[in-house]
């Protein structure tokens, strides 16, 4: 089997790359410095040229809803076009938990890439991932004010970036799904008491604000707005496991 990964140099990128080399297929890398580029198409003729699955885990920029949008409007259509032209036989999606309901920020950016996936000829398997352990940091960074870091009261069910990429892994050699699996972290918290252990371990302890009006990935929120439903794969590694491997 020839897998092509596209963003395989990120997060969920680079560790779905090393479990499908796991599972011994062949993986093809798709990145910029591998000479191709999602946004302009440049190379992704050659990239797919014998692939029969797409892992599509490209991501924004931003996380703001215009230029989220823009980026997966673009990247994915480019993809999923030369996907149907290399007669490729699944292509497997990575988005967010809440993409489905939150019509803003990067959710509706998120939507809008799904919109596509589902609307292509091409057979397609969608992953929905709650939040990663590293989204806390970058909550934490985008709410810090001079009176402390505000972030949004939401309880969360943050998930590995590890088990993240195995389920996609495990997705991609297998059938298509013609919808949507979604998978979440085993423990669930509020994002504040995350966000103050985070502060702690990098040595910046100070006051955490739960604020309604805060963003989290440019939307504003409401408490249970990124729980995953009931059918929800649960991953492995806990949250306290990633603090303590930082």
């Amino acid at each position: 089997m020839r897998v092509v990964v596209a963003g395989a140099t990120g997060l969920i990128g680079s560790r779905t790359v090393v479990r499908l080399r796991d599972h011994g297929v062949e993986v093809v890398p798709v990145s910029r410095g591998e000479g191709v580029d999602v946004s302009t198409g440049q190379g992704l003729d050659r990239a797919l040229r014998g692939a029969e699955v797409i892992v599509d885990v490209t991501d924004a920029p931003s996380r703001r809803q215009q230029a989220g949008t823009a980026f997966f409007t673009t990247a994915t259509g480019n993809l999923l076009q030369a996907a149907a032209a290399a007669n490729v036989e699944h292509y497997v999606a990575l988005s967010v938990v809440g993409s489905d309901r939150i019509g803003a920020g990067y959710f509706q950016a998120k939507a809008a890439q799904e919109d596509l996936v589902r609307h292509t000829t091409v057979p397609y398997s969608v992953v929905r991932a709650t939040p990663f352990h590293e989204s806390v940091e970058a909550a934490a960074a985008a709410g810090t004010r001079p009176d402390g870091v505000h972030v949004p009261p939401l309880l969360l069910r943050p998930v590995s970036a590890d088990d993240v990429a195995a389920l996609l892994a495990h997705v991609a050699v297998g059938l298509p799904q013609f919808g949507v699996v979604e998978t979440a972290g085993p423990e669930e918290f509020r994002l504040e008491d995350m966000t103050a252990d985070v502060l702690a371990l990098l040595g910046r302890p100070g006051p955490v604000i739960a604020d309604a009006r805060a963003p989290f990935f440019g939307a504003v929120l409401e408490e249970r707005a990124l729980l995953p439903g009931p059918d929800a794969r649960l991953a492995h590694h806990t949250f306290t496991e990633w603090l303590k491997s930082r």
